[in-house]
């Protein structure tokens, strides 16, 4: 099924099509579950090979860590380096935490953000800590003066450094993750994630040298200089440098989001970003140059407005995406990929836990229970990726591509939605009447009861309702209507199987379930039928 407003505006992408002559073809590909995506068999130089370049990432990263270590021990000492140590892995769950939520929507694959982290605790901490200490001694020489040189390597050399060394993994991913680097959101936990484990290297190193110097003057508790540095970087100000980089992150995630055809825009807003993050780094490295109350004025002018500013911007980012979920899936409802019930349930995240929930808690153990939960959140998070990526074509943000991981992201989806979709229309139903589900066990998948509602279903479509009128399948199709009665009222299910040995069949039962003109007819489905055992109440 075509979607007719293809012929009236060109630039919009096509709607999947379900012709009966293509239905093998475009099902037959599908790949494994466990799989993420389509990978060519890629043959040649080794250097060419996926496991080849992981492994030479992973050693540079490596290598650098072990650098990185023997020259932050060496400045602090062990006993320093250890305290240090300590105290700087507190923030980092938090942290770590926080842009991780932010990312539920569309959550990013972890080596991503285990990428993220590294390079900003092991190759950006090396560099910064190489070139900083460079720059001040050639500075020193040059001026014969240490103390100006030490200010302005804080306040010039030092946010420049380490703001380009930071950017460069969000870079990276920009460049060779492009698939997964989508949006802001994107920009934002990528860019914390990096600044998070820069963070976390310089903790180390300062808390230990004030460690050190708290030994040498015999100096202990809160009046000690540990205690100050603690408080100072820890408590006052974690989020510093995820802030600075995540304006780096919000940069490349607008850039990800325009059309293909502004090049310069593309260009520029991530040096934009990279200013803004070196401007803001630089102000506050010389805060403490503007007098005995230049710190607290710009930590309360300056660095807590810019904070919030950045989480509301992150925060509406999250939400837009879940609004292109409402607004572009349900032309794929109609050419029917997902029930109609689905793209109200992905735009939210509460009927997304949910579902998670129900799957999890419908079936007869705990590892089975775990398997289902997981495929409803892959399925979220391929939907949520098909509805960006068509929320993008729109805007011609796209590459030639766009087809083949259109219907690469739809084999996903139709791969895992015999668990998926009742789970979620389930889902639907529930949070449709707030408070319906406050405070009361789950409701089993079948019940008994008068209600209006729909059942769906393939092979020989056989659809039940429940009290609240919704359907759970022996398959896929649609019916819609009421059905009043103690116990499963069958649904009407007209399915147009294309599996030889299989006839249109409509559903059986007392009450037919199609509501003429309340919807517009289904699109038909292929496939063997599948019998859906009834899962405990």
């Amino acid at each position: 099924m075509s979607d007719p407003s293809v012929q009236q505006q060109q630039a919009r992408p096509a709607v999947p099509v379900l012709h009966e002559e293509r239905l093998d073809e475009v099902l037959g590909a599908a790949p494994e579950r466990g799989r993420g995506r389509y990978r060519p068999r890629r043959v040649g130089m080794v250097w060419r090979s996926k496991v080849f370049r992981a492994g030479a990432v992973i050693v540079a990263l490596v290598l650098c860590g072990l650098v990185i270590l023997a020259l932050v021990r060496e400045q602090t000492g062990p006993q320093g380096f250890l305290v240090g140590l300590g105290l700087a892995v507190l923030p980092v769950p938090l942290l770590m935490a926080a842009f991780r939520w932010l990312d539920r929507v569309e959550p990013g694959p972890w080596r991503n953000l285990i990428f993220s982290f590294a390079w900003g605790a092991c190759a950006a901490a090396l560099v910064a800590i190489i070139a900083n200490s460079f720059a001040t001694r050639w500075i020193a020489t040059a001026t014969a003066d240490q103390a100006s040189a030490d200010t302005l390597g804080a306040t010039v050399i030092a946010p420049v450094v380490e703001e380009s060394a930071k950017a460069a993994a969000v870079l990276l991913i920009f460049l060779f993750r492009r698939r997964e680097f989508s949006g802001v959101v994107d920009g934002v936990v990528v860019a914390g994630f990096t600044a998070t484990g820069f963070a976390f290297t310089e903790n180390i190193l300062y808390l230990g040298n004030a460690f050190g110097e708290d030994q040498l003057s015999g100096s202990s508790g809160f009046a000690s200089v540990t205690a100050g540095t603690f408080f100072v970087r820890i408590v006052m100000s974690p989020f510093a440098h995820p802030l600075f980089t995540v304006l780096t992150g919000l940069g490349f995630g607008f850039a990800a989001v325009s059309a293909r055809r502004h090049r310069a825009r593309r260009i520029a807003l991530p040096l934009l970003g990279l200013l803004l993050a070196m401007g803001l780094h630089a102000l506050w490295n010389g805060s403490s140059s503007f007098g005995p109350y230049g710190f607290y004025a710009v930590y309360g002018i300056v660095m807590v407005p810019a904070f919030g500013l950045v989480t509301w911007l992150a925060i509406w980012s999250r939400q837009r995406e879940l609004r292109a979920l409402a607004a572009e899936l349900p032309v794929y409802a109609a050419a029917g990929w997902l029930t109609p019930a689905e793209p109200s349930a992905l735009s939210s995240m509460r009927a997304r836990g949910m579902a998670r929930d129900l799957a999890r808690h419908w079936q007869p153990d705990r590892t089975r229970g775990r398997a289902a939960a997981r495929a409803v959140a892959e399925y979220e998070s391929f939907a949520t990726s098909l509805a960006g990526l068509r929320r993008r074509a729109r805007h011609g943000a796209v590459g030639p591509d766009f087809g083949a991981r259109e219907r690469e992201l739809l084999h996903h989806l139709w791969q895992r939605r015999e668990v998926a979709a009742p789970a979620l229309t389930h889902a639907a139903l529930l949070t449709a009447r707030p408070g319906t589900h406050h405070g009361h066990p789950l409701p089993p998948p079948y019940g008994s009861g008068t209600g209006t509602g729909y059942g769906y279903g393939y092979g020989y479509g056989y659809g039940y309702g429940y009290p609240n009128g919704y359907g759970y399948p022996n398959g896929y199709g649609y019916g819609y209507g009421t059905g009043p009665g103690p116990g499963p009222t069958p649904g009407y299910g007209q399915t147009h199987d294309r599996t030889p040995g299989f006839r249109p069949t409509p559903g059986h039962g007392p009450t037919p379930g199609y509501a003429p003109g309340a919807y517009p007819p289904p699109q038909p489905y292929g496939g063997a039928p599948h019998s859906h055992r009834r899962p405990p109440s």
